[in-house]
């Protein structure tokens, strides 16, 4: 599998489908260039899915749309969802990146190191 998706962030997914239309939806995820480390992350949803060049899959009970030219780069990723005191958030543990950025949304990958910007 791809991706993973622990039950927080399931339920915090399907929290926020509620307000998208839930026959087509789907959570997109991969990366795109930019951020201080070179690469970012892309979450968010979508209703459409380009057949050649997309990939489908459904973790936990999420259907889930990734760019098949990002798996390498995003291989065996987790997406979390923590809770504190001062609100909450997604988090991202992506085992391929070897530099983060402070900020916890840019990364560079030993084999991938974008393009760098800012934070």
């Amino acid at each position: 599998m791809v991706l993973n998706i622990t039950d927080n962030a399931r339920s915090q997914i399907q929290e926020m489908m509620k307000d998208e239309d839930q026959e087509t939806v789907r959570l997109r995820f991969g990366v795109k260039g930019g951020g201080c480390s070179g690469l970012s992350y892309s979450l968010g949803f979508d209703y459409d899915v380009n057949e050649e060049l997309d990939t489908k899959e459904e973790v936990n009970g999420i259907p889930v749309t990734i760019f098949t030219q990002d798996i390498a780069v995003i291989e065996g990723t987790t997406i979390d969802f923590k809770q504190n005191m001062m609100g909450g958030g997604f988090t991202i543990d992506n085992p391929n990146a070897i530099v983060s950025c402070g900020c916890g949304s840019s990364f560079k990958t030993a084999t991938n190191a974008g393009t760098p910007g800012d934070c």
